[in-house]
């Protein structure tokens, strides 16, 4: 690799969106990006040698990978003290004793998806009400419509009754 493709590297780890972190088998941080950082709101420099249990609580997926030799693949988590819903990808380099993790940030995805729960429920309840209000109100037509009819029964039976009489 010549020096020009190392510093292309090294630019793609600064300014890569995602959160990239390296641990090694011990599960100690060795390397994060500014993405990583920004996103556990943690400074790189303090990072660097922590526990990666420290900043992230599970590692157990980290701790997997390594394990079992696998690779994890769009795996959703959500790291709720730091208000962060991530897919990660989680890989080991054993020649290297490292295992890496991208984390993307599905933070906004995961707040429109619950936003959206939210008006589902909202618009649910809704139609609720309206159709409640509208059985009210059927009840109440059905209520008048049988005391008119009542009414009209009592007045049909007072008009035979008058007209027998008359009839004989």
């Amino acid at each position: 690799m010549t020096s020009n493709d190392k510093s292309l590297w090294e630019l793609l780890w600064q300014y890569d969106p995602n959160g990239l972190i390296v641990v090694d088998k011990d599960m100690t941080i060795k390397l994060v990006n500014p993405a990583f950082c920004k996103m556990f709101n943690v400074d790189q420099e303090a990072a660097i040698g922590e526990s990666a249990s420290t900043i992230l609580t599970d590692v157990s997926d980290f701790q997997r990978v390594w394990d079992n030799d696998e690779v994890i693949q769009g795996k959703e988590k959500e790291y709720a003290n730091h208000k962060l819903y991530v897919r990660e990808v989680i890989f080991p380099i054993k020649e290297e004793n490292i295992i890496a993790g991208i984390l993307v940030n599905m933070s906004y995805e995961l707040q429109r998806k619950r936003e959206l729960i939210k008006v589902k429920r909202e618009t649910v309840k809704k139609v609720n009400e309206v159709v409640d209000n509208q059985m009210k109100v059927v009840q109440e037509i059905a209520g008048i419509l049988g005391e008119t009819t009542a009414t009209t029964k009592v007045s049909l039976l007072k008009i035979i009754q008058m007209v027998e009489q008359e009839m004989g």
